[in-house]
This record gives structure tokens, sequence and C-alpha cells, in this order.
């Protein structure tokens, strides 16, 4: 089986909500792809402090979601700030052409960054299935905890939004091809650029294959890129390099 998957790489105006769906929406049309993956909290920017922008999980950018996916015919993925009574989630939407809704709140909130204090955690893993894939949802900081990444056989590939600061470009470059080779799966991690209040975002979006080999890699501008992910040749390398076998044993404690 195989599928396209567009990582949309882009700047966004802080806590401009409309501005940048309407700036996002050509972008999402125009990807020539089945699924497309938008970074972190791509409707406002990385916000601490999120009461301001904060939305019910059926506002105004999950409605824009739902209406892109089902207009476009794509399914459309990223974070989005969540408003649950008097908590917050860094929330990540898969929504399908057909309007299925599904979501995955992020785990591990970025503590050094105060959004641990802002926050409520997850406390469930997700994969999403699409098109005979199998996806695994992260978001950013959830790049560095390799037990709650780790393959267990369930997913294909891993779709990682994030908002990942400049200072730290080496630690996410590196963790994508990690993930990626230890689990033998793809991976596409989308990234934003541009400067909010608190970083500067340099971007360094790629789609990665099962071997840790980089497909594509959008660098430090603006732009759309799109890779073919392939579960036959995923299949065969695991086949021929059995890594998966020799796995060690754990048990995740939620």
């Amino acid at each position: 089986m195989k599928i396209r998957v567009a990582i949309c790489q882009v700047d966004m105006e802080w806590e401009n909500t409309p501005r940048n769906l309407e700036r996002l929406e050509p972008i999402v049309a125009a990807a020539e792809a089945d699924i497309v993956v938008l970074p972190e909290m791509f409707a406002t920017g990385f916000k601490l402090r999120p009461a301001c922008v904060a939305e019910p999980s059926d506002g105004l950018v999950v409605r824009t979601m739902q209406r892109w996916a089902a207009q476009y015919g794509k399914a459309v993925t990223g974070s989005v700030v969540i408003s649950e009574g008097e908590q917050f989630r860094n929330r990540m939407f898969f929504v399908k052409p057909s309007g299925e809704t599904l979501w995955y709140d992020k785990r591990h909130l970025f503590r050094p960054g105060g959004e641990a204090r802002d926050y409520t955690p997850g406390d469930r893993r997700v994969i999403v299935e699409y098109m005979g894939f199998r996806f695994l949802l992260l978001i950013c900081y959830d790049l560095r905890f390799p037990v709650w990444a780790r393959n267990r056989g369930d997913y294909d590939a891993i779709l990682c939004s994030a908002s990942w600061a400049a200072d730290r470009r080496e630690v996410w470059r590196t963790l994508m091809r990690a993930r990626a080779i230890e689990n033998q799966c793809y991976l596409a991690g989308v990234n934003r650029v541009g400067v909010d209040p608190d970083a500067v975002y340099v971007g360094d979006s790629a789609l990665i294959d099962f071997v840790g080999n980089t497909m594509a890699d959008a660098g430090d501008w603006e732009q759309t890129l799109v890779a073919e992910f392939d579960t036959e040749a995923q299949d065969a390398f695991k086949e021929r390099f059995p890594a998966w076998m020799d796995a060690d044993d754990f048990e995740l404690k939620i």
C-alpha cells in the first residue's frame, strides 16, 4: 500500500487565528497528498497562558479542518489549543474527508518552557488508521521519549506536529531520525518557521523513511513537501533486517 504525505512548513501570525487559517487554506488545498500535516498550534503560535486563544473541541479551528478535509479530499492533522472546563489541552486532531475526527492530547508537556504549568497532559497513546496505514500521533516534545513512541508492531509511521525552537535545532533533526530508525517506520515531522515573543524557529521539517534516510527536507523557509510512504518496501526491509524481533519488552505506566 502507498500513501502520499505532505508536511506544510509555515510561519504564523501570533494569536491571530482567522488570519492563520486564511493563509493556510490555499496551502492545504494545493498539497498533492492524501494527508496534510501542520505544525503545533498552527492557528495561534505556540501559546503559553492559553486562555486568550483556546477554543472548545468543536470550535473554529476544528470546524475549519473538517471543512478542508471534506472539500479538498484529504486528511488534515495538526495541533490546536483546546479548552475543557478549566483545563487546557495541546490537542492534535486527525480529520478524515469523511468527517471522522480523531485526536491525541500531548503527553509530554514542555516543562522547561512552562507548558506543564499551563496545560493538562494526555493519558493515552493514539494510533490512527487511514487508507490502510497506521499512524502514531506525536506532538513536539513527545519526540524525546522513546518508550512512548516505541513501535509494538502497531503502527507504520509517525506523524509529529511541532514548534521546535532554533536553539535546539540539531536535537530535533537527530530525534526524528532516531525515532524512525529504532522503530523501522516512516516519519513525517513538521516544524514552523518565523518568530514569536519567546522563540525563533527555523523549520527543518522532514520526511524520513524506515532506514533513517531523508526523503525530503524543508530547510528554513516556508514550503510544502510531499513523499510517498510504501508499506511493501517497509515490510521487505523489516524482513531482511528484523531488528524488531530483538526489541526489549517493557511495561508502560501512565
